[in-house]
Protein backbone atom coordinates (compact mmCIF):
# COMPACT_ATOMS: atom_id res chain seq x y z
CA UNK A 1 0.00 0.00 0.00
CA UNK A 2 1.45 3.31 -0.63
CA UNK A 3 2.32 6.15 1.95
CA UNK A 4 -0.49 8.66 0.50
CA UNK A 5 -3.46 6.04 1.10
CA UNK A 6 -2.06 4.72 4.32
CA UNK A 7 -1.81 8.10 5.54
CA UNK A 8 -4.94 9.58 4.57
CA UNK A 9 -6.49 6.23 6.22
CA UNK A 10 -4.83 6.42 9.11
CA UNK A 11 -5.81 9.79 9.47
CA UNK A 12 -9.49 8.62 9.38
CA UNK A 13 -9.16 5.21 11.59
CA UNK A 14 -10.07 5.83 14.86
CA UNK A 15 -9.85 3.83 18.07
CA UNK A 16 -12.58 3.07 19.76
CA UNK A 17 -12.58 3.50 23.33
CA UNK A 18 -15.76 2.68 24.60
CA UNK A 19 -19.53 3.28 23.09
CA UNK A 20 -19.65 6.02 21.46
CA UNK A 21 -16.35 7.15 22.18
CA UNK A 22 -13.53 7.26 19.85
CA UNK A 23 -10.01 8.17 19.40
CA UNK A 24 -8.24 9.98 16.65
CA UNK A 25 -4.93 11.20 15.90
CA UNK A 26 -2.86 13.48 13.64
CA UNK A 27 -0.22 12.90 11.04
CA UNK A 28 1.81 16.06 11.55
CA UNK A 29 2.66 16.49 15.84
CA UNK A 30 4.93 19.43 14.56
CA UNK A 31 2.15 21.69 13.13
CA UNK A 32 1.22 24.81 14.63
CA UNK A 33 -2.55 23.53 14.96
CA UNK A 34 -4.53 20.60 14.12
CA UNK A 35 -6.01 21.36 10.37
CA UNK A 36 -9.46 21.72 10.55
CA UNK A 37 -10.48 19.14 7.86
CA UNK A 38 -8.66 16.43 9.91
CA UNK A 39 -11.34 17.21 12.79
CA UNK A 40 -14.21 17.25 10.40
CA UNK A 41 -13.12 14.02 8.96
CA UNK A 42 -12.55 12.26 12.36
CA UNK A 43 -15.64 13.50 13.70
CA UNK A 44 -17.61 12.30 10.69
CA UNK A 45 -15.91 8.76 10.98
CA UNK A 46 -17.03 8.71 14.57
CA UNK A 47 -20.82 9.23 13.48
CA UNK A 48 -21.07 6.99 10.93
CA UNK A 49 -19.62 3.78 13.15
CA UNK A 50 -23.13 4.43 15.59
CA UNK A 51 -25.08 4.84 12.19
CA UNK A 52 -26.17 1.37 10.53
CA UNK A 53 -27.85 1.56 6.53
CA UNK A 54 -28.05 5.29 6.36
CA UNK A 55 -24.89 7.88 4.48
CA UNK A 56 -24.42 11.55 6.16
CA UNK A 57 -26.45 13.83 4.16
CA UNK A 58 -25.33 17.09 5.90
CA UNK A 59 -22.72 18.10 8.51
CA UNK A 60 -22.71 21.84 10.25
CA UNK A 61 -20.11 22.36 12.99
CA UNK A 62 -18.27 24.88 14.85
CA UNK A 63 -14.53 25.07 15.63
CA UNK A 64 -14.35 26.05 18.99
CA UNK A 65 -10.08 25.96 19.96
CA UNK A 66 -7.37 25.25 18.08
CA UNK A 67 -6.76 21.63 18.35
CA UNK A 68 -2.93 20.87 19.75
CA UNK A 69 -1.12 18.39 17.03
CA UNK A 70 0.62 16.33 19.86
CA UNK A 71 -2.48 15.14 21.64
CA UNK A 72 -4.63 12.91 21.00
CA UNK A 73 -8.67 14.03 19.73
CA UNK A 74 -11.50 12.06 21.71
CA UNK A 75 -14.29 12.19 19.86
CA UNK A 76 -17.99 11.74 21.83
CA UNK A 77 -21.05 10.74 20.35
CA UNK A 78 -24.37 11.43 21.09
CA UNK A 79 -27.45 9.88 19.59
CA UNK A 80 -29.85 12.09 18.74
CA UNK A 81 -32.60 10.78 16.97
CA UNK A 82 -33.20 7.54 14.82
CA UNK A 83 -36.13 8.45 13.23
CA UNK A 84 -37.68 6.57 9.75
CA UNK A 85 -36.01 8.26 7.26
CA UNK A 86 -33.52 10.01 9.42
CA UNK A 87 -30.96 9.91 12.17
CA UNK A 88 -28.64 12.67 13.75
CA UNK A 89 -25.69 12.60 15.44
CA UNK A 90 -23.35 15.09 17.85
CA UNK A 91 -20.16 15.11 17.84
CA UNK A 92 -17.53 16.55 20.18
CA UNK A 93 -13.93 16.78 19.85
CA UNK A 94 -11.85 17.01 23.27
CA UNK A 95 -8.46 17.99 24.08
CA UNK A 96 -7.41 18.56 27.43
CA UNK A 97 -10.47 18.14 28.57
CA UNK A 98 -12.09 21.21 26.60
CA UNK A 99 -14.23 20.69 23.86
CA UNK A 100 -12.26 21.73 20.43
CA UNK A 101 -14.91 21.08 17.87
CA UNK A 102 -19.00 20.21 18.01
CA UNK A 103 -20.47 19.10 14.75
CA UNK A 104 -24.32 17.64 14.08
CA UNK A 105 -24.06 15.43 11.63
CA UNK A 106 -27.29 14.20 9.78
CA UNK A 107 -28.03 10.96 7.82
CA UNK A 108 -30.62 9.55 5.64
CA UNK A 109 -32.29 6.30 4.08
CA UNK A 110 -32.08 6.39 0.48
CA UNK A 111 -34.87 6.94 -1.58
CA UNK A 112 -36.48 8.19 -4.78
CA UNK A 113 -37.13 11.92 -5.20
CA UNK A 114 -39.83 13.72 -7.03
CA UNK A 115 -37.62 16.38 -8.10
CA UNK A 116 -33.74 16.33 -9.78
CA UNK A 117 -32.20 19.06 -10.45
CA UNK A 118 -28.41 21.38 -10.34
CA UNK A 119 -26.93 24.01 -10.93
CA UNK A 120 -24.40 23.85 -14.37
CA UNK A 121 -20.53 23.14 -13.63
CA UNK A 122 -18.07 25.69 -14.44
CA UNK A 123 -16.33 25.32 -18.01
CA UNK A 124 -12.59 24.84 -16.88
CA UNK A 125 -9.96 22.54 -18.54
CA UNK A 126 -9.70 19.48 -17.10
CA UNK A 127 -7.19 18.20 -14.06
CA UNK A 128 -4.39 16.86 -17.36
CA UNK A 129 -4.23 20.32 -18.06
CA UNK A 130 -2.60 21.39 -14.66
CA UNK A 131 -0.03 18.70 -13.69
CA UNK A 132 3.24 19.37 -11.90
CA UNK A 133 5.26 19.30 -15.08
CA UNK A 134 3.31 21.04 -16.89
CA UNK A 135 2.81 23.96 -14.58
CA UNK A 136 6.86 23.95 -14.22
CA UNK A 137 6.74 25.44 -17.73
CA UNK A 138 5.16 28.49 -17.03
CA UNK A 139 7.39 30.90 -16.30
CA UNK A 140 6.04 32.56 -13.11
CA UNK A 141 5.79 29.13 -11.53
CA UNK A 142 9.35 29.44 -9.45
CA UNK A 143 8.17 32.62 -8.00
CA UNK A 144 5.25 31.50 -6.52
CA UNK A 145 5.35 29.94 -2.51
CA UNK A 146 6.92 27.33 -1.26
CA UNK A 147 3.44 25.92 -0.07
CA UNK A 148 2.17 25.81 -3.77
CA UNK A 149 5.32 23.71 -4.91
CA UNK A 150 4.25 21.33 -2.15
CA UNK A 151 0.70 20.97 -3.45
CA UNK A 152 2.31 18.98 -6.24
CA UNK A 153 4.70 16.75 -4.01
CA UNK A 154 3.93 13.12 -3.78
CA UNK A 155 4.00 12.78 -0.09
CA UNK A 156 0.49 14.55 0.20
CA UNK A 157 -2.93 12.14 0.76
CA UNK A 158 -4.73 14.35 -0.87
CA UNK A 159 -3.72 15.85 -4.38
CA UNK A 160 -4.48 19.53 -5.44
CA UNK A 161 -3.96 20.87 -8.78
CA UNK A 162 -5.22 24.63 -9.04
CA UNK A 163 -6.74 26.47 -11.92
CA UNK A 164 -6.22 30.02 -11.16
CA UNK A 165 -2.43 29.92 -10.21
CA UNK A 166 -1.31 33.40 -11.29
CA UNK A 167 -3.07 34.97 -7.83
CA UNK A 168 0.00 32.99 -5.87
CA UNK A 169 1.71 36.13 -7.47
CA UNK A 170 -0.52 38.57 -6.86
CA UNK A 171 -2.87 38.04 -9.94
CA UNK A 172 -6.79 39.01 -8.74
CA UNK A 173 -9.47 37.51 -9.71
CA UNK A 174 -12.22 40.36 -10.57
CA UNK A 175 -15.36 37.97 -9.56
CA UNK A 176 -13.30 36.36 -7.01
CA UNK A 177 -14.32 32.75 -8.12
CA UNK A 178 -11.49 29.90 -8.27
CA UNK A 179 -11.03 26.99 -8.73
CA UNK A 180 -9.27 23.42 -7.67
CA UNK A 181 -8.82 19.91 -8.56
CA UNK A 182 -9.29 17.41 -6.37
CA UNK A 183 -8.67 13.93 -5.37
CA UNK A 184 -7.04 11.31 -2.79
CA UNK A 185 -3.46 10.86 -3.68
CA UNK A 186 -4.00 6.94 -3.74
CA UNK A 187 -7.25 4.51 -4.12
CA UNK A 188 -9.50 4.10 -1.00
CA UNK A 189 -11.70 0.98 -0.58
CA UNK A 190 -15.33 1.31 -1.73
CA UNK A 191 -16.96 2.35 1.30
CA UNK A 192 -19.40 5.04 0.20
CA UNK A 193 -19.27 6.53 3.76
CA UNK A 194 -15.08 6.70 4.00
CA UNK A 195 -15.00 8.55 0.51
CA UNK A 196 -17.64 10.86 1.94
CA UNK A 197 -15.43 11.13 4.98
CA UNK A 198 -12.71 11.81 3.09
CA UNK A 199 -13.97 14.51 0.75
CA UNK A 200 -15.13 15.99 3.98
CA UNK A 201 -11.59 16.23 5.15
CA UNK A 202 -10.41 17.70 1.64
CA UNK A 203 -13.32 20.45 1.66
CA UNK A 204 -11.29 22.52 4.24
CA UNK A 205 -8.08 22.65 2.43
CA UNK A 206 -7.81 26.58 1.59
CA UNK A 207 -11.48 27.32 1.27
CA UNK A 208 -11.06 30.39 2.84
CA UNK A 209 -8.50 31.48 0.01
CA UNK A 210 -11.32 32.56 -1.79
CA UNK A 211 -11.64 35.40 0.53
CA UNK A 212 -8.33 37.09 -0.89
CA UNK A 213 -8.73 35.93 -3.96
CA UNK A 214 -10.27 39.74 -5.43
CA UNK A 215 -7.39 41.43 -3.64
CA UNK A 216 -4.63 39.09 -5.84
CA UNK A 217 -3.33 37.76 -1.90
CA UNK A 218 -3.57 34.24 -0.49
CA UNK A 219 -3.95 33.28 2.84
CA UNK A 220 0.05 32.03 2.78
CA UNK A 221 1.60 35.35 1.99
CA UNK A 222 2.99 35.33 5.83
CA UNK A 223 0.60 39.20 6.62
CA UNK A 224 -2.55 37.15 6.95
CA UNK A 225 -3.93 35.49 10.40
CA UNK A 226 -7.16 33.38 9.79
CA UNK A 227 -8.69 30.67 10.76
CA UNK A 228 -12.01 28.35 9.99
CA UNK A 229 -14.94 29.69 12.64
CA UNK A 230 -17.64 26.60 11.47
CA UNK A 231 -18.01 24.12 8.46
CA UNK A 232 -21.21 23.07 7.07
CA UNK A 233 -21.18 20.85 3.99
CA UNK A 234 -24.30 18.68 2.51
CA UNK A 235 -23.99 15.60 0.05
CA UNK A 236 -25.97 15.54 -2.74
CA UNK A 237 -24.87 12.04 -5.52
CA UNK A 238 -22.45 9.46 -4.99
CA UNK A 239 -19.00 9.98 -6.21
CA UNK A 240 -15.51 8.93 -5.67
CA UNK A 241 -13.02 10.72 -3.69
CA UNK A 242 -10.10 9.09 -5.17
CA UNK A 243 -11.24 10.30 -8.91
CA UNK A 244 -10.55 13.82 -9.35
CA UNK A 245 -13.41 16.30 -8.39
CA UNK A 246 -13.69 20.20 -9.76
CA UNK A 247 -13.72 22.14 -6.22
CA UNK A 248 -15.59 25.79 -7.54
CA UNK A 249 -14.92 28.55 -4.99
CA UNK A 250 -16.15 31.91 -4.21
CA UNK A 251 -17.21 34.67 -1.40
CA UNK A 252 -19.65 36.29 -1.42
CA UNK A 253 -18.84 39.01 1.48
CA UNK A 254 -16.06 39.79 3.94
CA UNK A 255 -16.26 42.16 6.34
CA UNK A 256 -15.55 42.80 10.31
CA UNK A 257 -12.58 40.56 10.03
CA UNK A 258 -14.13 37.92 9.03
CA UNK A 259 -15.10 36.19 5.37
CA UNK A 260 -18.00 34.29 4.27
CA UNK A 261 -16.80 31.08 1.53
CA UNK A 262 -18.88 28.78 -0.43
CA UNK A 263 -17.99 25.81 -2.17
CA UNK A 264 -19.41 23.25 -5.29
CA UNK A 265 -17.87 20.43 -5.62
CA UNK A 266 -18.41 18.37 -8.96
CA UNK A 267 -17.67 15.15 -10.81
CA UNK A 268 -15.74 15.53 -14.53
CA UNK A 269 -18.89 14.58 -15.92
CA UNK A 270 -20.95 17.85 -14.72
CA UNK A 271 -22.87 16.42 -11.52
CA UNK A 272 -22.86 18.19 -8.55
CA UNK A 273 -21.69 15.94 -5.47
CA UNK A 274 -21.25 18.40 -2.63
CA UNK A 275 -22.22 22.36 -1.34
CA UNK A 276 -19.79 23.43 1.36
CA UNK A 277 -19.91 26.72 3.32
CA UNK A 278 -17.45 28.27 5.94
CA UNK A 279 -16.83 31.19 7.84
CA UNK A 280 -13.23 32.15 8.98
CA UNK A 281 -11.82 34.84 10.69
CA UNK A 282 -9.39 36.65 8.45
CA UNK A 283 -7.48 39.45 9.59
CA UNK A 284 -4.14 40.99 8.29
CA UNK A 285 -1.11 41.49 10.54
CA UNK A 286 -0.37 44.94 11.97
Amino acid sequence: MSKNVLDLLTILDLEKIDANLFRGKGPDISAQRVFGGQMIGQAMVAACRTVRGRLPHSIHGYFIRPGDPRVPIVYHVEAIRDGKSYSSRRVTAVQHGDAILSIMISFHVEEVGAFDHQTSMPDVPPPEKFTAEALSKQPNFPDMPEIIHRYYQADRPVELRPVEIGRYVGQKIKDGRIHVWIKAAAKLPDDLALHMCALAYASDLSLLDAVMARYGRTLFDGRMMSGSLDHAMWFHRPFRADEWLLYSKESPSAQSGRGLARGLIFKPNGALVASVAQEGAVREER
